[in-house]
């Protein structure tokens, strides 16, 4: 009789990585012209929200330029060379140079066709085991685009690694509920929870076809669902098959 015993599963080093990557995206850099301040003063915050502390004000006239944008905050410097963070509210009450109201565009349905850069979270069930996922995709084209993913799959006697790398095809990119299918191969690692007489750890690599839906909500922000099939390539010829339903969320840049 054997007994089983549950340790805390570390977090694998693929996941910090791409929440990493996830995070850095999403201060990627955007290119505004200068604005002048219209009102008695803006604020500067120290950070992007409401709890950052206001270290400076700019006064009327002045001219601030804008560096990025995070969510509704958007980063900017003064002629003395401060740089803060200004609410979406105060910005949109400034003048551009030609002394016109600020205007600031938002994420559009074309925007997402046209994006170059996905990053997604997403929870689901692999072989009947719970799961999550993370990925990071690059789009070459409106239709076609690549991804690089990461699983950890919950069993209850075992716990499995799943690295993908993806080719999508999205035929219908302008579609704001929009098909896409995927082919891909990987790598599948699973490591038996600890026993007394603990069995050995099984490393094969895979391939999977898949089908799924992708649905703009606003701004940067995508629904995403979907479906794969797998088959595993065990080293004694004993393939396996497995099924995949995963959704969740994702943004795009």
């Amino acid at each position: 009789m054997t007994a089983r015993t549950r340790q805390a599963i570390p977090t694998p080093p693929w996941i910090v990585l791409l929440m990493l990557l996830a995070a850095a995206s999403v201060q990627a850099t955007e290119e505004y012209a200068l604005l002048q301040v219209a009102e008695p003063f803006i604020e500067l915050h120290t950070g992007p929200g409401v709890g950052y502390p206001v270290f400076h004000v700019v006064d009327r006239d002045d001219f601030i330029e804008v560096l990025k944008r995070k969510t509704d905050w958007f980063k900017v410097r003064t002629p003395d060379g401060k740089r803060g963070w200004v609410a979406r509210a105060q910005l949109e009450k400034t003048l551009t140079p030609d002394g016109e109201n600020t205007h600031l565009q938002e994420p559009a349905l074309g925007d997402f066709s046209q994006r170059r850069w996905e990053f997604g979270l997403l929870g689901g069930v692999f072989n009947n085991a719970p799961q999550i996922s993370l990925y990071a995709g690059y789009a070459f084209n409106a239709n076609l685009s690549a991804e690089l993913s990461g699983s950890q799959v919950l069993g209850d006697y075992s716990s499995s690694y799943l690295f993908n790398v993806n080719l999508l095809s999205q035929p219908f990119p302008r579609w704001r509920v929009s098909p896409f299918f995927s082919l891909g191969g990987g790598y599948l690692s699973t490591q038996p929870r600890t026993t007394l007489v603990p069995p050995e750890d099984s490393n094969d690599l895979t391939a999977h076809v898949g089908l799924g839906l992708r649905t703009w909500l606003s701004r940067r922000f995508v629904l995403r669902a979907e479906f794969n099939r797998y088959i595993t390539f065990s080293s004694d010829d004993n393939n396996k098959e497995f099924k995949e339903w995963k959704a969740g969320f994702a943004f795009f840049f």
